[in-house]
């Protein structure tokens, strides 16, 4: 198969595979020409025993993909595999992988993944989670934490995650300070925050201390703003407003990104709180919620610029609507 070219598999309804004896699947799967990359869609995950991995695949999309709740057998060995996507899966702890040179983990809509077991890979740089819009969380079904999970991740450059998943792992009381500094972290984003929640505040400002103290190359944050019904805003403004909000400088953080915003009280103090206490800030971009008019527009820009900067060179960008 040509490298530059992906084989993608689309079962549908008519999965005309999985319900064949295992010595045809068997004899089926051996000899695809799989070099490069694979994906699956809408698709009865079930393997015959027999079968241990790709051995040449770099990249593997996953998508609505069933692992059934009786799966066994050995490890898939996906020695060369670096990019991994999960969306909308059934069933992932049964899931079992052995891809110990994965760079870039994806998780969308997954709850039940075994996150730590996908997270085996010393070389893991990118990990994207997002538990979308299921209430239930992803450490239902394995013991995991903020510090557990960051603390498995030695060279991770970039992180992205989601409010509902936050508070999953900042649930319990965790250390200021990481059992390992993560030295290589560079750019942190946070996914559908709601900052006038007390709940989501709390989530997005413990993981934003623990990262700025614990990977001191953090350069980059990137906020987009939940535009979910309203919730009682009144704890989060106090907390906010408390001396003690952020007890720490963000002495390395050069980026900031807010997004979708809608102009609260809450996403303006946040971003004061943020121009305050970060000295090297070069840039503050603000990109206005699409809900906003011509008016909220004019006076988010205006209490912003009045906000005192502890980085004498922050420059303050205000871009077109979110769309």
């Amino acid at each position: 198969m040509n490298r530059n070219k992906r084989r993608v598999v689309s079962c549908g309804e008519e999965d005309k595979i999985s319900n064949l004896p295992e010595h045809l699947i068997d004899s089926i799967l051996e000899p695809l020409p799989i070099e490069d990359a694979l994906e699956l869609e809408n698709c009865l995950y079930k393997p015959p025993l027999e079968f241990n991995g790709f051995l040449n695949l770099e990249e593997l999309r996953l998508e609505e993909v069933d692992f059934g709740t009786s799966l066994c057998g050995n490890k898939i060995n996906l020695p060369q595999l670096k990019k991994l996507s999960l969306f909308t899966c059934k069933n992932v702890y049964n899931f079992n992988i052995k891809a110990r040179k994965l760079r870039q983990l994806t998780v969308i809509a997954c709850p039940d993944a075994l996150l730590l077991g996908l997270m085996d890979s010393p070389c893991l740089t990118s990990v994207f989670i997002s538990s979308q819009n299921y209430t239930q969380d992803f450490v239902g079904v394995e013991k995991m934490n903020l510090a557990t999970m960051l603390s498995n991740l030695p060279r991770l450059e970039y992180f992205f995650t989601d409010s509902n998943f936050m508070m999953s792992l900042v649930a319990e009381k965790i250390p200021k300070l990481l059992p390992r500094a993560i030295s290589s972290l560079k750019y942190l984003w946070l996914l559908r925050f709601q900052l006038g929640d007390l709940e989501q505040l709390h989530a997005a400002l413990c993981l934003l201390r623990n990262s700025l103290r614990n990977s001191p190359n953090l350069a980059k944050l990137t906020v987009t703003h939940s535009m979910e019904p309203r919730v009682d805003v009144g704890l989060a403004l106090n907390h906010l407003e408390s001396p003690n909000c952020l007890d720490c400088t963000l002495d390395q953080l050069q980026t900031v990104e807010m997004t979708r915003l809608e102009g609260s009280k809450a996403e303006l103090l946040f971003i004061k709180l943020l121009l305050a206490h970060s000295p090297s800030l070069d840039k503050l971009t603000i990109t206005p919620s699409q809900k906003t008019d011509a008016q909220k527009r004019f006076d988010i820009a205006k209490d912003v610029m009045w906000f005192p900067r502890a980085s004498p060179k922050a420059k303050i960008l205000y871009l077109n609507l979110e769309t």
